[in-house]
């Protein structure tokens, strides 16, 4: 139940072993990191497997996904503001509820970060093959385009994907941003361009039967379309290298999460007027299949595939970047290896972390089929966003008078809605989902007990005093 003190946390920022990372990113930069983890997933891959469980109704579900994610977005941002720091969540816990529930917490952001990295990859060799038949006329094999499961022996585009973004990450985090931020621009312009194009195609009687399979369809979609929103607290793992983190953390994570939803429901509403719900079974690249029925042309097609292509691609870079840190974070407390904390001299990148956190995922991406991945990440991430909403609560009462430079509106009842809203959706996972997290939480414990309590340096301080 040690806790680690917010001030502690605060002055230890930055260092890492051997060198220190960099304070190089601003508002609009923490915001793109924000967005680029976040917008694509949802729309450009997993709505094909959403829409079947809530027929036109997913517009719905999308919005009760992202009320779940403000409510905790909320607590994210009052927890960034005040404990600027690389470990998002599981350095809120460490301070707040002790460092068992931070391991634990932690634990979940490496399910969360990194087999979202994985999931997203995945989806990103599908839209590469529509590029590429739509532009030269082949495909690549489905025995190295898709995963063991999906009729495939080894996905090499979603390997390749993870160590494209692995070679930006290891140039710096100004430098990496900087890809982030155009890739952003691309996605967004290449969805409202599906939009304004699909939208001549939308046919009023595919809302009709808005809501075929009930509400029970709606909360099961809404829980899928949670993965559509993990990423909006990225930009708290950037709390080491930010300019101005007490000021940009808060309004970066606000503004990256009211984009993000905006976007979400517009194209989800187009989408599935301009396609009957039923057809939308088995399709990961629906969005590009949508703009070729609307238009009669491949053109459309094609160039919305160039956008999900690049889409996802910042995805995967934004995700990446902040399993790293995080990772960095937990090393530096001593609970993994301290290898995860050694940053070069030279970029200020903790590059050991970055290739071994890159080719376990990468590695992941290519055997492991998408519809597995994404509910594994969907309730490690609530689980974590859960621990916020709580942590939230506990320093507003164990420090009361701490500066704060933004605050969560009438705390403690949206913290507590939060996590009640987290816990909801949690429930709406399937057996073979928690079956599959329970299995992680045991291999965590384990981990915990045998390696990081021993080597705590928190506990190492305790034992010297």
């Amino acid at each position: 139940m040690r806790r680690k003190p917010v001030e502690r946390l605060v002055a230890e920022g930055g260092r890492g072993e051997g060198g220190s990372l960099r304070r190089s990113l601003g508002m609009w930069q923490l915001t793109m990191i924000s967005i680029g983890a976040t917008l694509g997933t949802g729309i450009f891959v997993v709505l094909g497997q959403a829409v079947p469980k809530a027929g036109p109704a997913v517009i719905i579900a999308f919005v009760l996904a992202g009320l779940t994610a403000l409510f905790s977005a909320l607590s994210y941002a009052e927890l960034a503001g005040s404990i600027p720091v690389s470990g998002s969540s599981y350095s809120y816990a460490y301070a707040t509820l002790g460092e068992l529930v931070a391991w634990v917490c932690g634990w979940c952001l490496i399910l969360e970060y990194g087999v979202s990295v994985a999931a997203v990859a995945v989806g990103w060799g599908q839209y590469l093959n529509e590029l590429l038949s739509g532009t030269i006329g082949v495909t690549l094999p489905e025995a190295i385009s898709a995963p063991p499961g999906d009729g495939g022996v080894f996905n090499l585009p979603a390997l390749l994907v993870v160590l494209l973004a692995m070679v930006f990450l290891l140039g710096g985090a100004k430098e990496s941003a900087r890809v982030n931020t155009v890739m952003v621009t691309v996605k967004i312009v290449a969805l409202l361009l599906f939009c304004a194009v699909a939208f001549q195609g939308i046919k009023s009687g595919n809302y009709r039967d808005f809501m075929p399979l009930g509400t029970a369809g709606v909360s099961a979609a809404g829980a899928t379309l949670f993965f559509s929103y993990i990423g909006f607290d990225a930009a708290s793992t950037a709390g080491e290298e930010a300019r101005n983190p007490q000021r940009d953390l808060p309004r970066a994570i606000m503004l990256s999460l009211l984009i993000v939803t905006a976007l979400y429901c517009l194209v989800a509403a187009v989408a599935v007027g301009a396609m009957p719900w039923t057809k939308f079974e088995g399709s990961e690249a629906a969005l590009a299949g949508i703009m070729k029925d609307v238009t009669g042309q491949d053109f459309w097609a094609v160039l919305l595939a160039a956008g999900a292509v690049i889409a996802i691609a910042s995805v995967v870079l934004t995700v990446l970047y902040g399993q790293t840190r995080i990772l960095f974070a937990m090393s530096r407390d001593g609970l993994v290896p301290k290898v995860f904390a050694k940053v070069h001299g030279r970029t200020g990148v903790p590059r050991a972390n970055t290739v071994i956190v890159s080719l376990f995922c990468g590695l992941l991406a290519a055997a492991v089929p998408l519809n597995e991945l994404a509910d594994a990440t969907s309730i490690g991430t609530l689980f974590a966003f859960a621990l916020v909403n709580v942590a939230v609560v506990v320093l507003r009462r164990t420090r009361p008078d701490m500066p704060r430079s933004f605050r969560t509106p009438l705390s403690p009842l949206f913290p507590v809605i939060g996590f009640l809203l987290c816990v909801g959706m949690m429930l709406r996972l399937g057996a073979v989902t928690w079956v599959v997290f329970g299995g992680w939480m045991a291999v965590g414990l384990a981990v915990y007990f045998g390696y990081g309590m021993r080597r705590s340096r928190l506990a190492d301080a305790g034992r010297k005093d």
